[in-house]
C-alpha cells in the first residue's frame, strides 16, 4: 500500500524525484504541504486547494484533539469526510505544539503531562493514545510522538532522544490501523554524533518513511543545512524523507539538494495574511506604500487567480482595508508559488538541470528572513538600551 519509487537522482546532489502511494493518492515528489492546523488551510477552501495544485494537506493531532476531538472526527468517517479533502493528508504527532505551546508540562519515560493553551485543562499524551488519536482522525501520513528540545542544550537533548527513540517503537506496536502510514522522527538538535544515532536507530526500526524534526526552530540556516548534509545519508533511500516546518523557498531549494522528499511549513500562509507575497525575487510586503498605484498583478507570468485578475493596487487595498478578500488572494498566490516551486524543481530533476536551476533561482531570490530578523534583534538591543537609559535617569 505504501511504496516509494525511485524515478530520478541528480548526479550532483542528493536530490531526487519519486512518488510515494497513499490510499487517497500517489505523491509525486519532492512535494509540499500547506498546513491545515485546524482541518482547513486559513481561507482556502479544498476547491482552492485543488486549483492551485495542492496534493498532501497538513492537519495537526494537538489542536484537534484538543477541539473538537479526534473521535468526533472519526465519526463523521475521518479526516477527509471532516474536511472535504479527497487527496492525501498528514498529520504530526502534536509532539511540538505540547512542547512549544503548553507553559505548563512534565515530562516522563511514559509521555508527557501539560496544559491546554485554550482553556487550562489538563491532558496526557502517551505514545499509545497519540497513535490512537491519528487513528482517529484518519490521515494516510502520522507522526510518531516525539520530544522536540531546545537545539543548543546538549544535557537535556540526550534525555529527551532517548524518549524519542522509546515512544517511537511504541508507537510502532500500538499502531492498528495498516492503512496509515507511521513516520519516525528523527532528533538530536545540531549534534552530529546524536542526530546519526537518532537516524540508524529509527532506522533500524524499519518505518514506512522517516521524518526529520527539531529543525527550523532558532539555529541557523548554515547549521540546518549542515544537520542535513549528514543526516539524510543515513535514513533509508527506498524510504521518503519528510522535513518538518521547513518551507521558505531558499530552504525548500536547499533541501531537495540534500535528498529531503515533502515539506510542510505554515510559513507562506501566515506572510500572507499579513501582505507578504512570494516573488521569484524573493518576499514582497504589499503593505509598502510603492504597490498603492501599482497596476501589475503580485507576479507577471503567475496563472494564480489572484494574479490573472487583480492588481497589486487592489489587493494592497483589501489588506489596508482589513478585508477577508485580500488574506485569500495573496494566500492563493503564495501557495500556487509553492506547488509552482515544487513542479519545477522535479521537472529540473527529471530532466537533468537540477544544479542549474538551483543555482539560477538562489542567484535571484532575495532572502528576506534574515533581513528581518537581523531588524527585529536591532530594535530588541534598541529597546533594551532605551530602557536602561530610562532607569538609569530614574
Amino acid at each position: 500500500m505504501f511504496e516509494y519509487n525511485l524515478i530520478a537522482r541528480d548526479a550532483a546532489t542528493l536530490a531526487r524525484a519519486g512518488a510515494f502511494s497513499t490510499p487517497h493518492g500517489t505523491l509525486l515528489t519532492p512535494v509540499f504541504a500547506p498546513v491545515g492546523t485546524q482541518a482547513t488551510v486559513k481561507t482556502l477552501t479544498p476547491r482552492d486547494l485543488r486549483e492551485v495544485g495542492a496534493s498532501l494537506v497538513l492537519a495537526n493531532t494537538y489542536h484537534l484533539y484538543l477541539r473538537p476531538g479526534t473521535e468526533r472526527i472519526r465519526d463523521f468517517g475521518g479526516i477527509h469526510a471532516w474536511m472535504g479533502w479527497e487527496r492525501p493528508m498528514l498529520t504530526d504527532s502534536g509532539g511540538f505544539q505540547v512542547f512549544s505551546l503548553s507553559a505548563i508540562r512534565k515530562v516522563d519515560a511514559d509521555g508527557v503531562t501539560f496544559r491546554s493553551h485554550l482553556d487550562g485543562s489538563t491532558h496526557r499524551f502517551t505514545p499509545e493514545n497519540v497513535v490512537q488519536a491519528e487513528e482517529n482522525i484518519g490521515a494516510d501520513i502520522i507522526m510518531c510522538l516525539d520530544e522536540c528540545a531546545d537545539p543548543n542544550n546538549r544535557a537535556y537533548i540526550e534525555k529527551a532522544l532517548e524518549r524519542t527513540h522509546a515512544w517511537a517503537a511504541r508507537c510502532k506496536a500500538a499502531q492498528a490501523r495498516k492503512d496509515q502510514a507511521l513516520f519516525g522522527i528523527v532528533q538530536g538538535g545540531i549534534y552530529r554524533d546524536l542526530r546519526l544515532e537518532s537516524a540508524r536507530t529509527l532506522s533500524a526500526l524499519d518505518f514506512p518513511g522517516y521524518a526529520i524534526g527539531g529543525l527550523s526552530v532558532g539555529e541557523t540556516k548554515e547549521q540546518m543545512y549542515e544537520t542535513l548534509d549528514y543526516t539524510t545519508p543515513e535514513l533509508p533511500p527506498d524510504k521518503p524523507r519528510y522535513l518538518m516546518g521547513v518551507g521558505a523557498p531558499e530552504d525548500v531549494v536547499e533541501g531537495v539538494a540534500r535528498g529531503i522528499d515533502i515539506f510542510d511549513c505554515v510559513l507562506p500562509t501566515r506572510v500572507a495574511r499579513n501582505g507578504g507575497l512570494f516573488t521569484r525575487q524573493g518576499r514582497m510586503n504589499l503593505r509598502n506604500s510603492r504597490y498603492e498605484d501599482d497596476p501589475l498583478p503580485i507576479e507577471p507570468g503567475c496563472d494564480c487567480y489572484a494574479c490573472q485578475n487583480f492588481s497589486r493596487a487592489y489587493i494592497r487595498h483589501l489588506h489596508k482595508a482589513e478585508e477577508i478578500l485580500g488574506l485569500h488572494l495573496a494566500t492563493v498566490h503564495n501557495i500556487r508559488f509553492m506547488t509552482r516551486l515544487m513542479d519545477e524543481i522535479r521537472a529540473a530533476i527529471l530532466d537533468g538541470t537540477f544544479p542549474t536551476y538551483r543555482e539560477a533561482f538562489l542567484a535571484e531570490y532575495k532572502i528576506t528572513d534574515q533581513a528581518v530578523r537581523h531588524a527585529q534583534a536591532e530594535a530588541r538591543m534598541k529597546s533594551r538600551l532605551q530602557k536602561a537609559t530610562n532607569k538609569q535617569k530614574v
